[in-house]
């Protein structure tokens, strides 16, 4: 989500980063208070480039975040498939206890009204047969039959409680996935308000222009990317759905088809050339072969930052399409705007 201008890899870290206001108020201050030695129009630039750099830094850290959500959606998109999955499993194993146990109770009724209940039956019709079945055995008072409908709900028994622990344990996984989704959902929010508020704290005009360089450049300011003949049919039309996305809103947690996040315009963009991509950039790093940034062709993903947070697609020409950050577009940039942490052929 950073900028992506060469300036912008700096920021406060740690116990050096000073507070919201504090922050606003000193760039305020930098902007419009200049010592009677100094140049002015020197101050006025030092003073923009520290508050955009700030404003960067904290893009970067929404998009390390939004990587975060996105990963911890969808794993509980995963979670909530496979308890559904389970406990229908698990209604499955109830109905079958149940039709166990009405069966030995229609036998137990029978033999009821023809004089009396046999005591094998009424192991059998026992809320826990399994804690009677030795029992029942070292009485010998089970004839096979009987024997064989009693294991039959023992191992019935077994089934569902089984299904029943995992799905247990699969809910409290998605409930804890869920808090994950909303507090890292609340980090993208707090790093982006920060962010908003240290951009109103420049002047109009600088401020105007900070958006301006933000939205980039649009698709017909530069140079085509080259044909390769080479290009194989799937990485053909994943740039050509990349580069229609070109000029879109940057939104975060997005993945098309009107808006997109870094990673959710990759996925979008294989996803139209019927090739699944998972929805983080970490993940999507891995999503194919590795080759080095000299040979990368079209369609190749390129990989940014030593934590894999931001990720673009290689479209020739030395140049790479992605969504930036919050109040960007869909755009252009040079391969080599940040750091590359590595290319991937999917």
């Amino acid at each position: 989500m950073a900028s992506h201008r060469r300036s912008s890899q700096a920021g406060p870290q740690g116990p050096a980063r000073i507070t919201l206001m504090s922050a606003a108020a000193a760039a305020t201050a930098a902007l419009t208070a200049v010592p009677a030695a100094a140049d002015p129009g020197t101050d006025r630039t030092a003073g923009r480039a520290e508050l955009t750099s700030r404003v960067d830094a904290l893009y970067a850290e929404a998009e390390r975040a939004t990587e975060k959500y996105n990963g911890a959606r969808e794993r509980t998109a995963e979670l909530r498939d496979q308890v559904t999955v389970l406990q229908d499993r698990t209604a499955r194993a109830q109905e079958r206890v149940n039709r166990l146990h009405d069966r030995l109770g229609a036998m137990a009724a029978a033999q009821y009204r023809s004089g009396g209940v046999d005591p094998s039956l009424a192991l059998m019709l026992s809320a826990h047969p399994a804690d009677y079945l030795d029992k029942a055995q070292i009485l010998n008072r089970l004839g096979t039959a009987h024997a064989g409908r009693l294991n039959s709900l023992v191992d019935a028994e077994r089934v569902l409680n089984k299904q029943r622990r995992e799905a247990a344990g699969r809910l409290a996984r998605l409930e804890e996935s869920r808090r994950a989704v909303a507090r890292h959902k609340h980090a993208v929010e707090r790093k982006l308000a920060a962010a908003r508020r240290l951009l109103d704290a420049l002047p109009a005009r600088d401020r105007a222009e900070y958006t301006r360089a933000s939205r980039g450049p649009r698709s017909g300011s530069l140079p085509e990317p080259p044909e390769l003949p080479a290009l194989s049919g799937r990485s053909s039309l994943a740039v050509a759905a990349a580069r229609s996305a070109v000029g879109a809103p940057y939104v975060w947690g997005a993945s098309g088809p009107s808006s997109f996040d870094c990673s959710g315009l990759m996925q979008w963009a294989y996803a139209r050339a019927g090739v699944s991509l998972p929805r983080t950039s970490q993940a999507q790093r891995y999503a194919g072969r590795q080759v080095p940034l000299s040979q990368a062709r079209p369609g190749d993903l390129v990989i940014y930052r030593s934590d894999a947070s931001h990720v673009g697609m290689y479209v020739g020409n030395g140049q790479v399409v992605h969504a930036p950050h919050p109040g960007a577009q869909v755009r252009y940039d040079p391969v080599g705007m940040m750091p590359v942490a590595g290319v991937t052929r999917v």
